[in-house]
């Protein structure tokens, strides 16, 4: 049995669930809905592009749910994952999933997306371990603040190797699935790595060095 690790945003699903969600939370009229989500797409560009802080993305997109309990924010994203995550999960990613638990693989997702909305979303895909960024919460009430280390660059290998040895596993003959030049670190860190409809960067680092490159839809 080896490890199958997944990406989640524009990996398993076509769209980056975090941007999605902050839509739904100007649509549910939590935020100035213009102006919020003009300053989300500035930041994902620069995330894109492997610019962002993400200790400033996560400050900006959680403060939205500051002083919300648990049950508040769980109740509304549950109906969203089914409305709008849905129907954006690739096929080939299912099936991916599927070809890897069918050969008696561990399938894992880390993101770099908060727990609030990969926890549901990797429930809806099937998938029951999951690491992403962890969400501060005081009595039932989130603070708007995230706790321990992002997963988040090198902060998923610094996240999974804790793990692994949580688990008692190890990374030999892993695989790792992602689209994003962020997660070059883990990328080399695998036995197995593979790019999903690459961007720029990945797609001419894996064409150099030989890797798949997988176009899902």
């Amino acid at each position: 049995m080896a490890l199958a690790i997944f990406d989640l945003d524009e990996t398993l699903i076509h769209g980056d669930c975090a941007s999605l969600w902050s839509e739904q939370m100007a649509r549910l009229g939590w935020v100035d809905g213009k102006a919020f989500l003009k300053r989300d797409h500035e930041l994902m560009e620069a995330y894109g592009k492997g610019h962002l802080a993400m200790e400033d993305y996560m400050a900006f997109s959680l403060e939205p749910i500051a002083g919300r309990t648990l049950e508040e924010v769980e109740h509304l994203v549950e109906p969203w994952v089914e409305d709008v995550i849905e129907p954006i999960i690739y096929g080939d990613a299912c099936r991916c999933i599927a070809e890897h638990r069918k050969r008696g693989d561990r399938i894992l997702i880390i993101s770099a997306s908060g727990t609030h909305l990969v926890g549901p979303i990797a429930a809806r895909l099937g998938v029951d371990e999951y690491l992403a960024i962890e969400l501060e919460a005081v009595n039932g009430v989130f603070t708007g603040k995230t706790h321990g280390v992002l997963t988040y660059r090198e902060g998923k290998i610094t996240r999974l190797l804790e793990w692994l040895d949580q688990e008692q596993e190890n990374l030999e003959g892993a695989s790792f699935y992602s689209d994003s030049r962020n997660d070059l670190p883990l990328l080399l860190k695998v036995d197995h790595p593979h790019v999903v409809n690459p961007d720029p960067v990945l797609r001419e680092h894996a064409q150099t060095n030989g890797w798949p490159i997988l176009s899902w839809s």
